[in-house]
């Protein structure tokens, strides 16, 4: 069974950037596609971005398009998000979750990780 560890949050400034890591215990990781996900106080958690396993697809919530870059080391097996441009609306607990198939096809499994604090404010 997969283990996925979030890290790389932290408090921000409006415009700041982060780099968020979710590093994976196993390389079976590199197998399946990977998403980023969000959850603000009082909201639902949502998407924010997914690769594929090859790396060659990614997508992205409206609301980070431009602002926000997805991407993988498979000798690390590790999935960074850099953020940038970042807006207090960004603030949330970011959690990382690995899919089912190579593909971003919303199959996910079903373990989520202790997630990484993302706050931006003035």
């Amino acid at each position: 069974q997969l283990q996925l560890v979030e890290s790389g949050g932290g408090l921000v400034h409006p415009g700041g950037s982060l780099r968020l890591s979710c590093a994976a215990s196993g390389s079976s990781f590199n197998y399946y596609a990977t998403g980023w996900f969000r959850q603000a106080p009082g909201k639902e958690r949502e998407g924010v971005s997914c690769i594929s396993s090859s790396g060659g697809s990614t997508n992205y919530a409206d609301s980070v398009k431009g602002r926000f870059t997805i991407s993988r080391d498979f000798a690390k097996n590790t999935v960074y998000l850099t953020m940038n441009s970042l807006k207090p609306e960004d603030t949330a607990v970011y959690y990382c979750r690995s899919g089912r198939t190579v593909a971003c096809d919303g199959h996910w499994n079903n373990d989520w990780g202790q997630g990484t604090q993302v706050t931006v404010s003035s």
